[in-house]
């Protein structure tokens, strides 16, 4: 059966909801088209990932302070190492490029040293300065987002992929889900090199509506590729599975960075 509620993404809207003071808002659109890939290129300074939903974003706003918080594809590869420095030094890079030279068949560009895996700390892009976050050692309150809670808004949408020339997968992608009283944001890096690495850079947004306190969580994690298959090779575990489930993976992989900063958003 299809779905009833299906449109053309021409006549999508984007789909929002409003609550506590809080607006919530998310877009879904089809992959850019040649044209607006090659005018990303040349803003952005290196080749766009393979599949790119320029279109697409996750926002949230408080209406009455100004503050806001967005996570777009454009704002995400900005932050991707352009220099070269970080760039895999791997067998996989010379196929990479000429994979890339033959998937962008037709745009005017020049494939030049960059971090190919399409890494990123992006943690979202704040609509104004009149609120900075501020470290902290508060926690998210992970208990109370365990709660039964109704959920009355959820999205999930992908922002980039690429399949790093048939060698793994690097993906960008944020969930959202609105409870009553709270909501959480995951925004996610996951990317898989085959028998080189896997790598995980989560941000999460935890916002209390009641308190108008938001908290922002960033956790880098990595390791070989080699070392992650011989923990799993100890377990019951699918191995193939797990290798390609990030959820599974963030629980092995160990912690290279972490930082929690908040806001209120108070009178």
């Amino acid at each position: 059966m299809g779905n009833p509620t299906a449109v053309s993404p021409t006549s999508q809207k984007p789909s929002s909801i409003s609550i506590k003071g809080f607006k919530i808002t998310t877009q879904k659109l089809p992959i850019l088209k040649s044209d607006p890939i090659e005018e990303m290129t040349k803003k952005l300074g290196i080749t766009p990932p393979e599949m790119i939903f320029g279109d697409n974003f996750i926002a949230i706003e408080h209406e009455k302070s100004g503050w806001g918080i967005v996570f777009n594809a454009f704002d995400a590869l900005d932050r991707v190492d352009k220099t070269g420095e970080s760039m895999l030094k791997v067998a996989y890079s010379k196929e990479w490029q000429r994979s890339r030279e033959k998937t962008h068949e037709g745009i005017k560009e020049i494939v030049k040293p960059f971090d190919w895996s399409y890494t990123t700390d992006y943690k979202g892009t704040l609509s104004s300065q009149d609120h900075p976050f501020e470290e902290t050692t508060k926690e998210i309150p992970i208990e109370l987002l365990k709660r039964p809670d109704p959920i009355l808004f959820f999205d999930d949408v992908v922002l980039y992929e690429d399949e790093l020339a048939d060698n793994g997968i690097t993906m960008f992608s944020c969930k959202i889900r609105v409870m009553p009283a709270r909501l959480l944001l995951l925004s996610r890096l996951f990317m898989r090199l085959d028998n080189v690495l896997f790598r995980l850079r989560d941000t999460r947004i935890y916002v209390d509506f009641d308190n108008m306190e938001v908290i922002r969580e960033y956790q880098s994690k990595e390791c070989e590729y080699e070392a992650v298959r011989k923990t799993l090779a100890t377990t019951r575990d699918d191995v193939p599975a797990v290798m390609r489930d990030p959820n599974r993976l963030s629980g092995i992989l160990p912690l290279a960075e972490r930082r929690i900063e908040r806001v209120i958003l108070g009178e």
